[in-house]
């Protein structure tokens, strides 16, 4: 169960989404509220029933497995140099050899428009550039936990397509507070001593960037100094569950999010997909895309469908 705090116009417009997407939700008032989480504040909120938690690990791993019972392989390790189309199909060039299909689908993360200039060149990816936020979690102690029994989530700002400060048990019964969003300085920059130089030139020399700083640098700094103090990140937290205290909060893995911009500075909020010859590029996957996995290889496959080879 997502328990989403809030009672205003946009918990009424995160309703009717769902109801919408064929979701099940309820409305509760403070007092049904307490009864599902005691420790949380909120005059309000929207209990989403049709939702849980996994190992995404494992499923990852059973995926893998389908993958490989079905005859086909997974190269790790293996990095995609170039792409050219032949009269029956499409050679992408790897360190580890080249690769021959009739199609090809590139859905590359956190290098998704690499890959796509590299298999397609500059049309590959358009005017979309991904940018590399890292989200930095904490965790609550086993003595803690129980102050958070659901997921709980504040009411997502409609400007910017992050979640906010959330509070999430896990299948395990850990509680992880988080994230935060800041830009991170590589794109695999999990750590804030993980620097890539190559990577930040391209970044602020995209002017779609420089028009994303431009509108919210407030909203940067913000994220920075929740980032920087523990303080404040604690603060943030106890908007949700008052009883949290600073010493509660412990540092835990860091994630980072693969955010396409456009040119015009825009966050893309969708997912961006992109079509250039034999190749169809997966260019923006936006959170929950692990959630959405099945459904966007769904997507995927019926645009496929479509293209007559």
């Amino acid at each position: 169960m997502t328990l989403v705090v809030g009672g205003d116009e946009r918990s009424a417009e995160l309703e009717r989404r769902c109801a919408a997407n064929g979701v099940r939700t309820e409305m509760l008032g403070a007092e049904r509220l307490r009864e599902i989480e005691p420790h949380v504040a909120g005059i309000a909120a929207l209990h989403v029933l049709d939702t849980g938690i996994v190992d995404y690990a494992q499923v990852c791993r059973a995926l893998a497995a389908e993958i490989e019972d079905a005859g086909a392989g997974i190269r790790l390790g293996c990095t995609v140099r170039s792409g050219a189309e032949t009269s029956s199909g499409l050679v992408v060039e790897t360190t580890g050899g080249p690769i021959e299909a009739r199609r090809v689908v590139t859905c590359a993360g956190l290098y998704a428009d690499e890959v796509a200039r590299a298999v397609s060149g500059p049309e590959g990816a358009g005017d979309l550039r991904v940018v590399a936020f890292r989200g930095e979690y904490m965790e609550l102690p086993a003595s803690r936990s129980h102050l958070v029994r659901t997921l709980i989530y504040p009411v997502p700002d409609p400007h910017f397509p992050f979640l906010g400060v959330h509070l999430s048990r896990g299948v395990d019964a850990r509680v992880h507070v988080g994230p935060n969003a800041v830009l991170a300085l590589a794109r695999e920059g999990y750590e804030w001593r993980r620097v890539d130089f190559r990577h930040l030139r391209s970044t602020f020399a995209f002017s779609g960037f420089r028009r994303f700083a431009r509108a919210n640098w407030r909203f940067g700094v913000d994220e920075m100094v929740r980032s920087l103090s523990t303080r404040r990140f604690t603060k943030e937290v106890q908007r949700l569950v008052p009883e949290i205290r600073r010493e509660d909060l412990a540092p835990a893995p860091a994630g980072v999010r693969a955010q396409a911009i456009g040119a015009d500075g825009r966050l893309v909020d969708d997912y961006a997909f992109r079509s250039v010859g034999r190749a169809l590029h997966v260019l923006n996957a936006p959170s929950p895309a692990a959630t959405a996995s099945l459904e966007i290889g769904a997507a995927i496959v019926g645009r496929l469908a479509l293209d007559d080879w």
